[in-house]
C-alpha cells in the first residue's frame, strides 16, 4: 500500500515467521465475523494538557478534519471487522456525539455496529479501575455477542493497519494472546510495554514502562514495544479477567497485570507491525503536546509516511457541510496563500500566508497574518497582522489583531502553555473566551 504504513503479510512473509501463512479470503471473512472489537476510549489524556480539559483524548481533532479515534475505527472497517464496542468514561460527551454522527452508518440488522458502552457501574458502585476492569465490568455485553476472538484496541493512536492479518496469524499460531508490537528506540520504549521474544516470536517476558528496556537480540538500542493492540481467544480472556478481578492486589490493567500473567500461563505471541518493505510501519502515540503537534506537521511533508490520500484505505469521519476553502486577493502585499499545508473546507485565507501548517475546517485568517508550522483547530479566527509560529490553537479561539505567538517564549509563558520543545498551546480559556466550552 505504498506509504500508508499498512502491514503486508504476503510480500513480507520472509521477514518473520508469523507472515508465512496464506489464508484464503473467505477464511479471513469468517474470522472477522467471529471477532468482537473493543476500543478503550476512556483515558484522561492528561499529557495533552488543556486539549483534554473538555474532551476525551480519542475525541481530540487530528489531521485537519478527523478525530484521533477515527483511525482505529477506520482500520476496523477496512479490515472487515464490523462488530465494534467503544468503551467511554472520561469527559465523553464530545466523543459520544462524534461517534453518533460519524459512525451511525453501520447496519445492525446485518450484524454491523459501532456500539457506545459508557461506564455504568454494572458490577459495583465504582468507575473503571483500569483497562482490564473496563472490559470485566462489561463481560455480560461481550457474552451477548458470542465472539470466538476479542480484539482490544486503544482509541488514541495514529496509524493504518490491517487487523485481519494479525487475526489470521493469531489463529494459525494457535495463540491464546497476540500482541501487536513495533520496533522503537530504547529511550522511547520506556513509555510503553516492552517484550522479550524467542526465535519464534513467542513472548518470554513483558515489562510495563521499564526504566531500562531490554533490546532485541542483534539490534542494540532497539526494543520491541507494545502498540496496545491485543487479540484474545474468548475463553482465555474470560478466565484471565475473572482471576484478575478476584486479585485485590491487582491494578486491573492489561499492561501491568493481565499481560505479564499471560506470558507465564498461556501461549502469547508478538506480532510485529511491518510495512510492505519489511520495516517498522507508521505508528504514532500522540499523547503529549509535542508528539501531537509533530504528527500533524509531518502530514505537510511532500511524501508523508501517513498517506491520507490512499483510496484503498480511507479514513472515515463526520464532516460538516462546509464550502470549499477560499484564498482571497492577489495583490503583491495582500495575497492569500498556503504553502506545504493542509487546509480544510470552510476556511478563508484572506490576504494571509500559511506555511507548513494544518488548518482545520471553518477557520478564518485575516489580511497580513502569517501562520507557520502551526496546528489550527476548527472554527478559529486569526485577526489582521498576526504572527503564529509553532503553535497549537484550540477550537473556537479568537486571536486579536496584531498578536504574535511563538516568537518570545518567556512572554508567551505569562499567558499560554509552552512545552520544553517550544510548542505554544493557545485555548479560548487562556484568552478569557468561553465560546469553545459549550460546543466542542
Amino acid at each position: 500500500k505504498g506509504t500508508t504504513g499498512q502491514s503486508d503479510m504476503t510480500s513480507s512473509k520472509e521477514q518473520h515467521h508469523l507472515y508465512k501463512y496464506y489464508v484464503e479470503p473467505q477464511a479471513v471473512s469468517d474470522l472477522t465475523r467471529r471477532t468482537l472489537v473493543l476500543v478503550l476510549a476512556g483515558g484522561e489524556g492528561s499529557r495533552l494538557k488543556n486539549l483534554t480539559k473538555w474532551r476525551a483524548k480519542p475525541a481530540v481533532p487530528f489531521g485537519g478534519k478527523y478525530r484521533i479515534i477515527d483511525f482505529a475505527l477506520s482500520n476496523c472497517i477496512n479490515s472487515g471487522l464490523r462488530r465494534i464496542g467503544v468503551l467511554t468514561q472520561y469527559k465523553s460527551h464530545s466523543l459520544i456525539r462524534h461517534l453518533q454522527r460519524a459512525w451511525g452508518f453501520m447496519r445492525p440488522e446485518i450484524g454491523e455496529f459501532v456500539e457506545i458502552i459508557p461506564a455504568q457501574q454494572r458490577l459495583r458502585p465504582e468507575w473503571y479501575q483500569g483497562t482490564a476492569d473496563a472490559i470485566y465490568q462489561n463481560l455480560d455485553i461481550v457474552y451477548r455477542h458470542e465472539p470466538d476472538y476479542v480484539l482490544v484496541l486503544g482509541g488514541d493512536h495514529i496509524y493504518t493497519m490491517n487487523y485481519a492479518k494479525m487475526l489470521a496469524a493469531h489463529v494459525q499460531a494457535e495463540a491464546e494472546l497476540t500482541i501487536g508490537c513495533i520496533e522503537a528506540p530504547a529511550d522511547e520504549a520506556k513509555a510503553f510495554g516492552v517484550m522479550s521474544v524467542d526465535e519464534d516470536y513467542r513472548i518470554t517476558r513483558f515489562a510495563e514502562k521499564p526504566a531500562d528496556p531490554e533490546c532485541i537480540p542483534g539490534k542494540p538500542g532497539i526494543a520491541l514495544a507494545s502498540m496496545g493492540i491485543y487479540i484474545f481467544s474468548m475463553e482465555f480472556l474470560t478466565k484471565a479477567l475473572i482471576q484478575d478481578a478476584e486479585n485485590e492486589a491487582s491494578a486491573h490493567d492489561f499492561g501491568k497485570d493481565i499481560i505479564p500473567a499471560a506470558i507465564e500461563n498461556a501461549k502469547s505471541i508478538a506480532y510485529p507491525f511491518l510495512n510492505n518493505l519489511g520495516e517498522p510501519a507508521y505508528w504514532r502515540d500522540v499523547g503529549s503536546l509535542y508528539s501531537y503537534w509533530k504528527a500533524n506537521i509531518e502530514l505537510c511533508d511532500i511524501e508523508p509516511e501517513l498517506n491520507l490520500y490512499e483510496r484503498d484505505w480511507p479514513i472515515w469521519t463526520y464532516q460538516a457541510q462546509s464550502p470549499p476553502a477560499k484564498f482571497a486577493f492577489d495583490d503583491e502585499e495582500r495575497r492569500g496563500q498556503a504553502i506545504d499545508s493542509l487546509v480544510a473546507g470552510g476556511c478563508i485565507i484572506s490576504g494571509a500566508k500559511v506555511k507548513r501548517s494544518v488548518i482545520f475546517f471553518n477557520t478564518q485568517i485575516e489580511t497580513g497574518s502569517y501562520v507557520k508550522e502551526s496546528v489550527i483547530l476548527p472554527k478559529v479566527r486569526i485577526g489582521r497582522n498576526c504572527k503564529l509560529t509553532r503553535c497549537v490553537v484550540d477550537k473556537g479561539t479568537v486571536i486579536p489583531d496584531g498578536m504574535e505567538i511563538g516568537t518570545d517564549p518567556d512572554e508567551d509563558r505569562k499567558r499560554f502553555l509552552v512545552t520544553d520543545e517550544g510548542i505554544t498551546l493557545v485555548t479560548p480559556g487562556m484568552m478569557n473566551q468561553r465560546l469553545h466550552y459549550e460546543r466542542d
